[in-house]
């Protein structure tokens, strides 16, 4: 294929708009709540799958990556960094929901949660998940002009119904061709770095450590006090891959090779020649210029849920091994493009009792070279008390655990049936 044929054919594969039939199809499933029949990379929780996860977005945290570590803290095992329930859930048997809507050629963009946890998810544990789309709204954007605003619940348990978290996940979903006409960040150029530059990101790193053992109790916490700021970057594609390696960016089920082609014939729309004229994903703008560019971005970019994960890294390494990150309301506001250099800050806000545990509230955010803040969030963290003692897990909802027990009664029984007539 020519240079000229491979453009066109990008620009091509961006010329679909939205159409009244699926926004109509999305509006009738507001609302509805189903066991999800969706299978990740991973699973279930091993040593292997907390430690990559981890490591994919740089958190060196022994209680998640060391197997024995954690034997001698409060949680008796290691357990996994909170935002390993976007990358693990196992396909749940149960009543079908509705077909999803294809919203073919149109392009998704993470741009925040809201995530509640309850209990850690241990080694051995598998996730299921419940829930479904609550909203979904009509936005102008300054990026790609007519957009939807779109937010889906999901409730995470484990194999015993156990829910383990509540997340909210906010979409912004964009036409690609509006977006690349609209030319919003053609301005923007690649980042580059002076040997001395990278020498004062490095003393960031050399100053990052998790507080691990070391108790923080909340009396000793001032309104004001600043976290350990974490250096992110400057991002690579390396960085991209290893972050997929985690186990991230699986819902279109890419494959390799000969599964490769039967996704392919499966969902066609998510495959659009490359320069050689090869078919290839749809998500490949994370790491191929041309097509980022074809979608109106200058270079390819990074996953919001990197950035989530890389705001939850600050929170953990913060409150050491006792606390307990209860909530995180975050916002991704712009781009983090190839070569974007990140330093996550945080400061706390407010100090309370709530119930029976102690919280701190923090603002977190990620500002970039440029000087953007590009990420922020809201967070609450439980830590022991001198007074009141160790921190004790929330409760969730009841209706939502009722809900679980009764998902994972009706799975248990039809998988039962399913290996009994194997």
């Amino acid at each position: 294929m020519s240079e000229t044929d491979a453009k066109a054919a990008l620009l091509a594969a961006t010329n679909e708009t939205f159409k009244d039939e699926d926004i109509e199809t999305q509006r009738k499933r507001l609302g509805g709540v189903f066991a999800s029949d969706y299978r990740e990379q991973i699973t279930q929780a091993t040593h292997d799958t907390m430690r990559n996860f981890a490591r994919s977005y740089g958190d060196d945290n022994p209680l998640y990556v060391d197997p024995y570590y954690g034997r001698k803290t409060r949680w008796a095992g290691q357990i996994c960094p909170p935002m390993i329930i976007q990358v693990m859930n196992r396909d749940m048997r149960g009543e079908k929901a509705p077909k999803r809507v294809p919203f073919r050629g149109i392009q998704v963009f993470v741009s925040g949660s809201a995530t509640h946890w309850y209990r850690p998810v241990r080694e051995g544990d598998t996730l299921y998940k419940f829930g479904g789309p609550e909203s979904f709204v009509e936005k102008e954007s300054a990026f790609a002009g007519r957009s939807f605003i779109s937010t889906n619940r999901e409730i995470h348990m484990n194999q015993n119904a156990e829910i383990v978290a509540i997340s909210r996940t906010t979409s912004v979903m964009a036409e690609r061709k509006a977006a690349r006409d609209k030319k919003t960040n053609a301005a923007i150029e690649p980042a580059s770095y002076k040997p001395e530059d990278i020498a004062k990101v490095d003393e960031i790193y050399a100053a990052e450590k998790p507080r691990g053992a070391e108790m923080r109790y909340w009396e000793d916490v001032n309104i004001g006090d600043q976290l350990q700021p974490l250096a992110k970057g400057p991002l690579t594609t390396t960085d991209i891959i290893l972050f997929l390696c985690g186990g991230y960016g699986f819902h279109y089920k890419p494959a390799a090779l000969r599964l490769g082609y039967k996704n392919r014939k499966r969902i066609p729309a998510f495959y659009i020649p490359n320069d050689q004229g090869v078919p290839d994903i749809a998500m490949r703008l994370h790491w191929d210029r041309d097509w980022a560019q074809a979608n109106g971005n200058p270079m390819p970019y990074d996953y919001g849920v990197m950035r989530d994960s890389w705001m939850t890294h600050v929170l953990t390494d913060w409150m050491g091994d006792d606390g307990w990150l209860v909530m995180m309301d975050s916002t991704i506001r712009k781009f983090n493009y190839i070569g974007d250099l990140h330093v996550m800050q945080g400061e706390v806000t407010a100090k309370r009792i709530e119930g029976d545990n102690h919280v701190v509230e923090i603002a977190v955010k990620g500002v970039n070279q440029r000087g953007d803040t590009t990420c922020m969030a809201t967070a609450v963290v439980a830590l022991p008390s001198r007074d009141a003692g160790p921190v004790v897990l929330p409760t969730p909802p009841a209706d939502l655990q009722q809900n679980a027990l009764k998902l994972m009664e009706i799975h248990n029984r039809l998988e039962a049936k399913a290996q009994a007539e194997a």
